[in-house]
């Protein structure tokens, strides 16, 4: 594979202004991340786009895609998704979501896609769902099933477990790429320097999340717009289609590996823009 990346107190009346002005600059320099949405009285303001990432990954692996949102004037949140248990993540990515006023593009990659499509469910100010290199699972489907519907994945042989106990006291098995594995399994379109670097920092899934059956899907309510990574060794490139047709989703095809929101991060900040625009 090329390791190369193909792209790169008196109060008088003027003490009570500035009083005022002082806690109005001391609120609006309070609100965090998850109130992104919020403040703008403009009825065309532009939605919050909240991005969830997958396994093996971080929130900083949308740092490109972050900053051509930014750029183009959109609210955006990047979520750190647990990756302890399908569920339980949605339901932490479903709390986020409730904190945020006004209308909202999510995305998801890999397994953050299992995730959006869970939380979704029921959260209405979600009005478009957009899937990077990501599962689509039906319900009762987990992501070990649907990686394995179809041939090309390389992961299981690429994989690491490492025994934990669990937040309820069951055991289970943390879930790493290793590392001398890592660019050429989920990143062989990267420089390798870059790659080094997200290998070490790579957050790591319990093998129960991705075994976890999803519950039913948002995708059937919420237009959805997907984007197949055609190099992908994780979710084959034909998982990621099939998924995308069973939704009726928007698609298109970019010739990356799974790591493609930081190969191409205009091409996945493009599809996310292209779902934002449809959201009134």
């Amino acid at each position: 594979m090329n390791r190369r990346s193909p792209y790169q107190s008196v109060r008088t009346p003027l003490t009570l202004v500035v009083t005022t002005t002082a806690a109005a600059a001391l609120l609006a320099a309070s609100v965090g991340p998850a109130s992104a949405g919020k403040g703008t009285s403009s009825q065309h303001r532009k939605p919050t786009v909240v991005l969830v990432h997958g396994a093996f990954a971080d929130s900083t692996s949308w740092n490109g895609v972050v900053k051509k949102l930014k750029r183009d004037g959109y609210p955006v949140v990047a979520a750190a998704n647990p990756l302890r248990g399908l569920s339980s993540d949605a339901a932490y990515l479903k709390d986020l979501l409730a904190g945020i006023d006004g209308p909202v593009v999510l995305a998801g990659h890999s397994f953050g896609g299992s995730v959006i499509s869970n939380a979704a469910n029921g959260a209405h100010n979600v009005k478009a769902l957009v899937y990077i290199a990501a599962f689509l699972p039906e319900q009762g489907e987990s992501a070990v099933e649907l990686s394995g519907k179809f041939p090309g994945s390389t992961l299981g042989e690429a994989l690491r477990p490492i025994p934990v106990t669990l937040p309820d006291g069951s055991q289970g098995a943390d879930l790493y790429i290793e590392q001398a594995k890592f660019h050429d399994q989920f990143a062989a379109d990267v420089p390798e320097d870059t790659t080094d670097l997200m290998a070490v920092s790579q957050r790591p899934v319990t093998s129960a999340a991705l075994e976890e059956g999803a519950a039913e899907p948002a995708w059937k309510t919420i237009p959805s717009w997907v984007l197949v990574a055609t190099e992908d060794l994780n979710i084959p490139p034909q998982a990621q289609t099939f998924m995308a047709e069973r939704a009726k989703a928007h698609t298109v095809e970019v010739r990356a590996s799974h790591a493609v929101s930081v190969s191409h991060p205009k091409d996945v900040a493009d599809i996310i823009e292209r779902a934002a625009r449809t959201v009134r």
